[in-house]
């Protein structure tokens, strides 16, 4: 049946199986553990769904990130405005009529494109969502630490053929929110001796990453930065103010967000949000902060879907932005992906400094027909993300070097090839590491991660007004570093210069420059006998566990302060 018949097939809203196709045929769809279903929804509830449209020009975005963020190159630092990304990518004629004609004649309602044209987020009920996307079945579901409620299809659903070279997928169906892999872990045992710290806190972070009392935000430029929560947890203004008094009295320093994205609850706050932002406030000093809060509105629209949009909707946005969601390469369907890869190609286009947490769950593991495998973490394994790993102090209680922490993500991407940028690094890692897994545990010709690590384990943090220490995981190391990229960027902006954008290309031409090297440790991994729980070992140089290693100050405002 040829596409001349599907598409009266699109007048109709009947869609036949031979006319149909799958989107996401690879979406896998397993109920996350502590999520029950509370059953089908009723069929006139409204559901707001958004689609993604097939964009144009690619493979010119991917050059004019590689254009704009390789210090080699004459366009350098000349970023493409949101106007000029939509110019670029924006769906054809053809693409904007056909999928609009189709939603209206299904009695969408309310449908809304965002400035770059290739989302379109519509309001529908039930019963018109179930028969427009054929097989989907929406059920309500509850679950998580905050017992949140979402919407979304135990089957898969399909769409007109006629659709196929406009839709690449519809968001809202099958992703469930992720969960915080934040841990406060048990004290470390110790004798009392003079001169230890109790725990990570801005002081700790200041001392052994070399910044002085003048290192912080001057007030007066226009830098911003920011974080981005999917957990439905919250900050409390008032914690932020408490963390502040107790530990941030021997630096300048801002005392309340500047500006709440999406809805702040009113429950009690969340460990992870307080984590967030409160480091990135203390690191990134004086600074002025975004937080973006659970932006997903409606119980069927994915959170971190609906961030992206929003960076698809905002002209002017903060330079920096470190985000802590994650979810396994292996559970996302291929056009999705791809598809939010596109996305954080866009923002690398504009100059945004994206960081991503690397997990931790170290090289994590999966069994693939009876054996066993890494298991790679996404958009931590995306080549336009800088990702983040995490480190120890050698002695928990003294400001000394740092070693791995064991649950530092790492490894080897199983979608993404290897990009350029890294190629040398790479290599060296591979032909020189003396602790490498059997070669059938990992993609050695994937895009490796992380880029760069911080201190991941045993910070403080205020919630509901309460002092919690040892709190540990990447989602603490990745506000560090974001902050402090935020005071080189504050340099910058002040001499003139653009702030840092995507800044892989140019962290793996400095190789390691401005950085602690971390040469000890290994993360965890598979519990066999074949690895015995051990993933890949540090190393000289970068590797798939701290990447090129944790900030020094001083030397990195100089290595990246030109051009």
């Amino acid at each position: 049946m040829g596409v001349r018949s599907c598409l009266l097939g699109l007048l109709a809203l009947i869609v036949t199986g031979k006319c149909s196709y799958s989107p996401e045929p690879d979406q896998q769809w397993t109920l996350p553990p502590g999520w029950v279903s509370l059953g089908r929804v009723d069929p006139e509830e409204e559901l707001s769904l958004t689609f993604a449209l097939r964009q144009q020009n690619l493979e010119r975005l991917s050059e004019l990130v590689q254009a704009v963020s390789d210090p080699g190159s004459p366009r350098y630092g000349k970023y493409l405005t949101l106007e000029d990304v939509a110019e670029l990518v924006r769906p054809s004629p053809l693409t904007l009529h056909t999928v609009q004609k189709w939603l209206l004649a299904a009695g969408a309602r309310n449908c809304h494109l965002v400035t770059t044209h290739d989302f379109l987020t519509c309001s529908l009920s039930v019963r018109q969502a179930e028969l427009l996307l054929s097989g989907a079945e929406f059920h309500r579901y509850v679950g998580g630490p905050a017992e949140t409620h979402v919407v979304r299809s135990p089957r898969p659903y399909q769409l007109p053929q006629a659709l196929a070279s406009h839709v690449d997928f519809v968001g809202g169906l099958h992703r469930f929110p992720p969960t915080s892999s934040l841990r406060q872990r048990s004290e470390p045992q110790v004798a009392q001796t003079v001169g230890l710290h109790l725990g990570v806190t801005p002081s700790v972070i200041r001392e052994r990453y070399n910044l002085t009392a003048q290192d912080v935000g001057s007030g007066t430029s226009n830098n911003s930065q920011a974080c981005a929560q999917f957990l439905e947890q919250y900050f409390h203004a008032s914690d932020l103010a408490e963390f502040m008094r107790l530990f941030g009295g021997n630096f300048a320093h801002q005392a309340s967000v500047t500006r709440v994205v999406g809805q702040q609850g009113r429950g009690r706050a969340g460990l992870e949000a307080s984590l967030d932002v409160q480091y990135l406030m203390s690191a990134g000093a004086n600074i002025s902060t975004w937080v973006y809060s659970s932006p997903g509105r409606h119980e069927a629209q994915e959170p971190f879907l609906q961030w992206l949009l929003l960076l698809s909707n905002e002209s002017a946005l903060p330079h920096v932005h470190t985000v802590s969601y994650g979810d396994d390469e292996d559970s996302l369907s291929s056009a999705y992906i791809q598809r939010v890869n596109t996305e954080l190609m866009k923002a690398a286009t504009r100059g945004l400094t994206l960081l991503f947490a690397s997990g931790d769950s170290g090289a994590g593991c999966r069994s693939v027909s009876g054996r066993h495998q890494f298991r790679p973490s996404f958009p931590a394994s995306s080549p336009y993300v800088t990702t983040v790993g995490g480190t120890s102090f050698q002695n928990p209680f003294l400001v000394t070097n740092e070693v791995v922490d064991y649950i530092s993500g790492g490894g080897f991407s199983n979608v993404f090839p290897r990009p350029s940028y890294q190629e040398e690094a790479v290599s060296q890692f591979l032909s020189s590491s003396p602790h490498l897994p059997p070669s059938s545990y990992f993609n050695a010709s994937g895009r490796a991660y992380p880029d760069v690590a911080a201190l991941s384990d045993g910070y403080w943090v205020v919630s509901n007004r309460v002092p919690i220490p040892w709190v540990s995981g990447t989602s603490a190391s990745t506000p560090v570093f974001g902050g402090l990229l935020s005071l080189i960027n504050e340099h910058r902006i002040l001499s003139g210069r653009p702030p840092l954008g995507f800044l892989n290309p140019r962290l793996y031409k400095q190789r390691g420059t401005g950085l602690f090297d971390v040469t000890r440790g290994c993360h965890v991994s598979c519990l066999n006998e074949e690895v015995e729980g051990q993933g890949f070992c540090s190393g000289p140089g970068w590797d798939p566990v701290t990447g090129w290693g944790t900030p020094n100050f001083p030397a990195l405002l100089k290595a990246l302060l030109n051009p």
